[in-house]
């Protein structure tokens, strides 16, 4: 069962599906943060800006939060840079578990023997 859950969970298309759903929500992150942070307090009323006075723990600029958008660029760099590195392990083990059933698999004839094999056989008929 867990050789089961190891080939299942080794599968490159799984692999793959879950790097493009983690990668997609960080990205998302940088998008929302763009859009909320930067954009949007831009081209909003100078009233409404002064609203967004109370986030001065952030650093910003007339209401534009160039810190959370840092930040969403950040966690997206060191997501990526997380996964590149689990990636490289997960090839690296499937690369040992291909050379292992390589090893284990049983060494039979090979396709020339089989073929005079059988040509011997035609020939003594």
């Amino acid at each position: 069962m867990l050789k089961d859950l190891k080939a299942f969970l080794l599968r490159g298309n799984v692999v793959d599906l879950a790097v493009g759903v983690i990668i997609a929500s960080a990205f998302g992150a940088i998008v929302t943060s763009l859009v909320n942070d930067i954009i949007t307090p831009l081209i909003l009323n100078p009233a409404l800006k002064a609203a967004k006075v109370e986030r001065i723990a952030e650093l910003s600029w007339n209401g534009v939060g160039y810190g959370s958008f840092l930040s969403a660029v950040i966690n997206f760099l060191v997501i990526g840079t997380v996964l590149f590195f689990v990636i490289k392990g997960i090839e690296k083990a499937q690369s040992l578990t291909k050379k292992e059933e390589a090893e284990e698999a049983p060494v039979g004839p090979t396709e020339l023997e089989v073929l005079q094999e059988i040509k011997t056989l035609l020939e003594k008929k």
